[in-house]
């Protein structure tokens, strides 16, 4: 891939990682995405320009608030450089413009949507049934894969998960089976299987290490909503 296009990528995306950090802190508090602007939480410090740049405005602000001085949370320069990386890998692995524009569609909702789990332990409708619509649209619109194949893994996807919560009765909630379904009509049947096997892997590994480590027992809750999202790029990205 040209260098160049590199560059754009990994520029646009953090600028949109900007964004999404917005979405994460705002959305699920039931708060708007365009107003007020950007601000301090602590002091209602209003950010200017210079302390809008993507991750170099943390650097330059030694991660604390210019007002407040409150620390600044490292994972909005996280997110937004990881928004970034993730711009670059949909551009490096897209054949052609329709290609680019659904991976866009598809990493920028699973991002948004597993940082807010883990934040909030909520995968909102507004976000997990749109997410869905699309796949089938980007599918009708030959896009991406042959519709009866969205179709196929947005049912399977739903199915499962949906059985999976009938049977563990409150192991997990219906948001993860909506994601699921968002995640099969992108991927379609088959792929629906290895997402939710290697995301209950990936689950149970870094549960145990998280449980160990903070000293909690097991009924503490872990968000399952960013393993499948983990789960669901790697095979987008990988396979």
């Amino acid at each position: 891939m040209d260098s160049m296009l590199v560059i754009l990528a990994f520029c646009f995306g953090l600028v949109f990682g900007s964004f999404f950090n917005v979405v994460v802190y705002r959305l699920p508090r039931g708060l708007s995405l365009v107003k007020p602007g950007s601000h301090c939480p602590r002091c209602g410090h209003g950010l200017s320009a210079a302390e809008l740049v993507p991750v170099f405005s943390y650097l330059w602000l030694r991660g604390k608030c210019k007002s407040c001085g409150e620390r600044i949370h490292w994972r909005y320069p996280f997110l937004e450089l990881l928004t970034g990386v993730g711009f670059v890998l949909v551009a490096w692995t897209s054949s052609g413009l329709t290609d680019l524009l659904s991976g866009l569609v598809f990493f920028s909702l699973l991002l948004v949507l597993a940082f807010i789990d883990l934040d909030h332990e909520v995968l909102p409708n507004v976000l997990t049934l749109p997410g869905l619509v699309l796949g089938l649209i980007f599918s009708l619109l030959g896009w991406t894969i042959p519709v009866v194949h969205s179709l196929v893994g947005a049912v399977l996807g739903f199915g499962v998960i949906t059985l999976i919560v009938l049977v563990s009765k409150g192991g997990m909630g219906m948001g993860d089976a909506k994601l699921m379904a968002l995640i099969g009509s992108f991927l379609g049947g088959i792929p629906v299987f290895y997402v939710i096997f290697w995301a209950s892997a990936l689950g149970a590994v870094v549960t145990i290490i998280y449980l160990y480590l903070t000293k909690q027992d097991r009924k503490t809750p872990v968000p399952f909503g960013p393993f499948l999202a983990v789960a669901a790029l790697a095979y987008f990205f990988f396979v």
